[in-house]
């Protein structure tokens, strides 16, 4: 059996009171150097998250800003591309209203070349018409030949025209 004497029970003495000592002395200062650690640990992931959590919420706000900042530069290009449309167009009118006063003075300094060319052309006429009469009466022919220089004269001349040119 097992004998019981005094070395045993100065061992579990010792053993017990190294223990204890090794608790108070070791383990709590290395329990709390742990928990310590894992205290600074779940700290540095709080943060982390944090940080991951910002940094996410900054993207979305750049993405955000960057969206509005492209629908502004798509406005900007739209009332541009608007405004260069709407100048064209007033030069397109501008120029076609210049043409159309361009054709309206052509139309008018035509018809102010033709009066003159209508009146000088009638001048003309009264011209031969007196030197045709002078000639008719410097050679005082006779009635007949009189008329039939007349009906000649008026028959070279169209009602519609004066020479070539148009009434």
């Amino acid at each position: 059996m097992i004998d019981l004497n005094m070395t045993l029970v100065a061992q579990i003495l010792n053993f017990l009171i190294l223990v204890a000592l090794l608790r108070a002395f070791c383990y709590k200062p290395v329990v709390r150097m742990l928990k310590a650690r894992q205290d600074r640990i779940a700290e540095s992931l709080q943060k982390a998250d944090d940080d991951a959590a910002e940094a996410d919420r900054l993207l979305a706000d750049y993405k955000q800003k960057l969206a509005e900042a492209n629908k502004k530069a798509e406005a900007i290009v739209s009332a541009a591309k608007k405004q260069a449309d709407q100048e064209h167009e007033a030069k397109i009118q501008e120029t076609n209203a210049q043409i159309a006063q361009m054709k309206k003075e052509a139309a008018e300094q035509i018809a102010n070349d033709r009066a003159r060319a209508v009146e000088q052309l009638k001048g003309e006429v009264v011209a031969l018409s007196l030197a045709a009469a002078g000639k008719i009466i410097a050679k005082n022919i006779d009635k007949d030949d009189n008329e039939q220089l007349i009906d000649e004269f008026v028959s070279q001349l169209d009602k519609n025209k004066i020479g070539d040119l148009p009434c």
